[in-house]
């Protein structure tokens, strides 16, 4: 059974919708959650029934939203040094954390180490698109400043994602600059553009609104761009919601066409667009498996958090980045 690693305490909003999370996700399929955090605090919120279904690791520390990342390393007794340790000492197959990313981020890569020739992990989120499939956009944080090879290994572990965790047949690679000719972009994405060539799914340089139109299923960016870019979609997706809500409050047909579209049209919108449908973004390059979810986390995103994981653990896309590495070579 798989075993995944949860860090019940670091959330904004403590254990309760964590484990509230962990139980939706029980409900839906087999696995051993380890809870690590206040086993008191925890059993508060966890249901009588659940008690025979989930293992317990207690930890007496939380590292806090405004401590330092590499707080994590120095407080052993934390909920998030101790789940990664769980799988750093294979006690546990997969990390979930929606405490510190940045400190998840360094005790996950320090900790349990990086796949052979990954210099950088990669955090990875998925956008929405026009297109069936998601496109998957890395790195969004956790490397700000990139070299060249950097960038190569995220694309490389992208096209293992994309194929083995999202099913995409041939998944094409675009690389993030200011125009799709080859010719554009800055110094560190004109030295990289030659390192993905040797990319099966390399299609060259794309643009920001080829993201959501359908043309790339993995865009390659370095870790402050697409922190930017994250944050920016988020922020966009959020005020076209709003707008609508107003205008639509201003118009009688307006409000009668809302509400025959409500389930149909604006449910799948919203379905396409709300990142609690993801979960949480995978740290891509590490030995084992680590998902960092948003300090704000609702129940929903901690279960698909936790899917996320254990589809993760299924598949073999660490072997698979392993493979384009080498045929790289």
């Amino acid at each position: 059974m798989i075993r995944i690693a949860i860090d019940a305490m670091g959330g904004d909003f403590g254990p309760e919708p964590i484990i509230e999370g962990v139980v939706q996700a029980l409900d839906e399929k087999r696995f051993l959650p380890i809870l690590v955090g206040n086993k008191e605090q925890i059993l508060e919120y966890l249901p009588q029934y659940y008690i025979d279904k989930v293992e317990f690791e207690d930890a007496s520390d939380v590292i806090d939203m405004a401590d330092a990342a590499t707080d994590a390393l120095k407080r052993k007794d934390s909920s998030i040094y101790k789940a990664v340790e769980l799988v750093r000492e294979e006690r546990a197959d997969a990390v979930v954390s929606a405490g510190h990313s940045g400190a998840t981020m360094t005790s996950a890569t320090l900790r349990i180490g990086r796949i052979p020739g990954i210099k950088k992990p990669a955090l990875a989120t998925l956008m929405p698109s026009i297109t069936k499939d998601k496109t998957l956009v890395l790195d969004v944080g956790s490397v700000t400043d990139c070299k060249p090879e950097n960038l190569f290994q995220f694309g490389a572990m992208g096209e293992a994602y994309a194929n083995r965790i999202l099913k995409i047949r041939d998944p094409k690679v675009g690389l993030l600059a200011n125009g799709s000719e080859d010719s554009k972009g800055n110094e560190l994405t004109k030295a990289t553009f030659p390192l993905l060539k040797s990319l099966d799914g390399f299609i060259g340089n794309v643009e920001g609104k080829d993201i959501f139109n359908g043309k790339v299923n993995v865009v390659v960016c370095d870790g402050f761009t697409g922190n930017i870019l994250l944050k920016t979609s988020e922020g966009v997706v959020s005020t076209v919601f709003d707008l609508m809500k107003q205008h639509i409050r201003k118009s009688l047909p307006a409000k009668i066409g809302a509400l025959m579209m409500k389930k149909k049209v604006f449910g799948n919108m919203k379905k396409q667009v709300d990142k609690d449908e993801y979960g949480g973004a995978p740290l891509l390059g590490l030995k084992g498996c680590a998902i960092i979810s948003h300090g704000a986390s609702s129940p929903k995103a901690i279960k698909n958090a936790v899917f996320q994981a254990i589809s993760y653990v299924e598949s073999d896309v660490n072997i698979a980045i392993e493979e384009i590495l080498a045929k790289s070579k």
